[in-house]
Parts: C-alpha cells; structure tokens; sequence
C-alpha cells in the first residue's frame, strides 16, 4: 500500500452532525449557461506572427458547478481561446475566461482558463484561429459533453484509480517508459476509451507519483519533468495525467477527486497540492492555495449525483475526535442533499475507502481495514449511516480492485486503486466474507478482489466499468486491453438491502 505521511493542519473542531450556518456543498443546477469571459488578461509577451509557443491541454470536466471546459497553456500570451458549441439550434462562439490564479512560477508556467456549459450543448470545439500555443490536445480541437439530460444519466462510467508512475526518492522505480506491464495506464486509459466507450470516467485520485522524477527511466518524454525541484510542476501533471489519459479526456468528461498524494504539506516547494488546487480541483476559485478540508463537491450528471468528499487527509486506521467530527459534519451534508433528492442515486465518492478490506483472518478473527476515522464519522450522522439513495461508495488509495458488500443499508465498497501504480497484495476473498467490520459492526457478505493467484496475492491492473442496467448498475472489471475479468455484478434495486448479485 503506497502511503504518504503527512503534517496534518490545525483546523475548527467541527460539530458531529451540521450546525445552523454550516457552510454547504457547492452545487449547482445543469441547465445554467455560460459566464461572461473574464476581464482583458495583462499583456505578456506576444511571439512573432506565425510563430506561437507553448503547449495547451483542454478538457472537459464535470464539477458541482456544472459542465466545464478548461484549458491550460505555456504560451506567453496570456490570453484565453473560444469555443464554439452548439445550443438551442444556433452555434455560436463563446470566450473561455481567465482564471484568477498566482502569476506564473518556474512549477507552473501556466494560463488557466475555463467556461461553464450548459447541458444541452453539444458539439463543443475550440477555434483554431483564438490559439497562440504551437500544439493543442486534443489535437482534432473537439470537446466531449455529456450525453445525458436532467432526466437521464450516463449510460456507461469508466473508473479509474492511483494511476500515476511511481518513482520515490529512494526504493523501487516503477518503469515508466514500459506502457504495457510496467506502468500500464496509457494501455488502460486507450481501452476504456476504445473499447468502453464510456459516457463519464471517475477518477477516484492519486494523480501525481515522481516524488523524484530525476529517477524515473522516461525523462526525455517529459522535458521540465527531469528534477527534484520539478516534482509535482505542470510538466509532471501532463507526464503523470494527461498525456497516457490523452485518449479517454477526448472521449468523454471526467470527474476527478483528490488524493492523499496531492497533498499540502509541501506547497512551498512545488508540492502536488498546488498542482491540483491550480488545475483539477472542483472549484479553482481559490488562488490555487491549498485546503486541507474543503467541503463536499455534489457533481450532478442527470439523475446521478456524485457526492465527493476529499479524504486526502482522513488517518488511516486510527480515529481522531477532531477528524471525526470533520468528516461526520461532511457525511451529514451529503445525507441532507439526498434525503431532498430521494429519486436521485448518489455515489459517494472518496480517494480513501470507507470499508475496503486489507487482510483477514478466518472468521470469527478479525479483519484488517480502511478507514476507521471515516466510518466513525458516517456513524455520527443523523441517520447513523449514509441515505437510503446512497448506492455505492467509490474509493482508491489501496492498488488493487476490492468490491465488498454487506446487504444492508451499508452501500457496497468498490475500491478501484489498480490503474497504474505498483499493486498491492490483497486479502483471500474466502476468509473476508463474514467477517465484521464498520460501525456498528455488519459482516461481509461478499468480496471480490480482482484478480489474485494465489489468493492473497498480487492482483493485476485495471479499472472498472458501471453500467446503467434499466434503472440498477451492473459493475464488471476490465484488464488493461479492455476484457472482462471475473464475473460480471448487478446492483439491487432495493435500496435498505443493497448488494451485488455475482456470476
């Protein structure tokens, strides 16, 4: 398990269940249309005619703000391009406006724009002629929207999770520059896009890896990301992200959460948390300072919402009052959201899990688990768990595939960490079911960790697959080409005894 030991910061203690004036999580209808650009940037340098720099990545990423497209280049012109979209019948170009960000450093040379869409758009492309930088992703300059409607929702959601290239200060590289066993993400990021052809990819977090890039074997891929100082810069987010992803952020949205390794205890000196404040954050609106509990995200896709609670600082297996409380009071808004919206299923989705399983005895011996502090937290609601519409929690951080239920309440664990980072060894599946775990305690009633030989053992990468079954969810888990591995799982309609029929 790849851990990261971090200095936690000193915040409120928070009530257990959400007081009169509790700040509430950012949300916002589907249907509100596009911000006016921003004020006329400052002039920068401006190359000669015919001769632009720099290089920009655009895509499209589902918020709790709505629909965004944002756009991040080198170019020395400041300046923000246009995107022509279809709405209504008419097509017209509407301006991505500048994003208010600290000026540019030496770990990020960097323009950030952005422009709010609405859901009925379609046909989104950037206009060639409003682009300074000498290279554009995705090339072909076409944006993917959703294809769903308020009354809908995504057909088919690709999940990935820990897919960064690990390469620590000291210890085993992970290979980068070996894209079919050694770091396989870019293999994996090409099937989901070719072969599932998803309508949204949920990215459950850990983004970021090169801890010291000047160890990693690819460097001459990744100009700017060669260095221990160039740790966690904009080079490394493409290095690490977007250039393997290149294929599946052209294919469809993406809604991104953090994780523990873009973290805030080394913003001073280029940390991962700047990087991910800066660029892939819910709300970017912040200066790209790094919070350590900023609230729950509600990122509405149709019908479906995706309840983001960043856990990137949660403990792992220890449970801290002042935590505790944190996370109960974040729980409680998720709960307070679904309780008004009892026709809307809610994935809960966190980078640490809340019940997967890292080894176990045979029963009645006790289980080995994440988190407690976030379990504690959820029996501290209200409701002493999460909404009835609560359907599934989706998590990372443990480099493995882990679905584990428990035919209660209790929404199904599918922990999706095997995306590309080095994999953990998992738990034998046969000595997790029955045992207890959570609070109150409920046991096990099925676990499927993808896929171990021998039991126990090291699993292989991968991602998993939600598709919308008439109303239900049926979960498969794909190996990097893109096949189904193991047995193929159907949700239950019932929401008071949620659990995944296997075969």
């Amino acid at each position: 398990m790849r851990y990261r030991i971090v200095a936690l910061a000193v915040v409120s203690v928070l009530a257990m269940a959400v007081p009169a004036g509790a700040t509430p999580p950012r949300i916002a209808p589907d249907s509100a249309g596009p911000k006016p650009p921003g004020p006329t940037p400052p002039p920068g340098t401006t190359p000669p005619p015919g001769a632009p720099s720099g290089e920009a990545w655009a895509w499209t990423q589902l918020t709790s703000n709505g629909t965004q497209i944002r756009y991040v280049s080198t170019d020395t012109s400041l300046t923000c391009p246009v995107v022509r979209y279809t709405l209504g019948g008419s097509r017209n170009p509407y301006a991505l406006h500048r994003v208010s960000l600290p000026g540019p450093t030496s770990q990020f040379p960097t323009t950030v724009c952005e422009l709010r869409v609405p859901l009925t758009a379609s046909n989104a492309v950037l206009e060639q002629t409003s682009i300074q930088a000498a290279t554009v992703h995705p090339a072909n300059l076409q944006l993917p929207l959703p294809r769903w409607t308020s009354n809908t929702r995504p057909s088919n959601i690709a999940v990935i999770g820990d897919a960064g290239c690990e390469v620590p200060t000291a210890g085993p590289v992970q290979n980068c520059a070996n894209h079919q066993t050694g770091w396989p993400f870019q293999r994996i990021a090409d099937s989901a896009a070719t072969v599932t052809k998803p309508d949204l990819v949920i990215h459950t977090g850990d983004y970021l890896y090169r801890d010291d890039p000047a160890r990693a074997n690819d460097k001459a891929a990744n100009p700017g990301c060669t260095t221990l100082t160039d740790r966690a810069s904009w080079a490394c987010v493409i290095a690490d992200f977007f250039r393997p992803a290149e294929k599946l952020l052209a294919a469809a949205p993406i809604a991104l959460t953090r994780g523990n390794h873009e973290d805030c205890n080394t913003m001073q000196q280029g940390g991962a948390g700047g990087a991910w404040f800066r660029y892939l954050a819910d709300d970017l609106r912040n200066n790209g300072s790094c919070s350590v509990y900023p609230p729950p995200s509600l990122i509405k896709a149709g019908t479906l919402t995706l309840a983001s609670v960043d856990s990137s600082f949660a403990d792992d297996g220890t449970t801290t009052p002042t935590q505790r409380g944190i996370y109960a009071r974040q729980f409680q808004a998720v709960n307070q959201a679904a309780v008004h919206n009892p026709n809307n299923d809610y994935f809960v989705v966190t980078h640490k899990p809340l019940w997967m399983v890292k080894a176990a005895g045979t029963p009645p011996n006790s289980a080995e688990w994440l988190t407690h502090v976030l379990d504690a937290a959820v029996s501290d609601t209200s409701l002493h768990r999460l909404a009835d519409n609560v359907r599934l929690v989706l998590s990372g951080h443990v480099h493995l595939y882990q679905m584990v239920d428990f035919n209660t309440s209790r929404p199904p664990q599918l922990t999706v960490g095997s995306s590309g980072g080095p994999l953990d060894n998992g738990p034998d599946d046969a000595k997790v079911v029955g045992q207890r775990i959570g609070t109150p305690p409920q046991a096990v009633t099925q676990s499927i960790t993808q896929e171990q030989n021998p039991p126990g053992g090291v699993g292989v990468f991968g991602y998993a697959v939600l598709n919308d079954n008439g109303g239900t969810w049926n979960l498969t888990f794909h190996d990097p080409s893109g096949a189904v591995r193991g047995k193929t799982c159907a949700l239950s309609a019932s929401k008071t005894s949620k659990s995944f029929a296997c075969h």
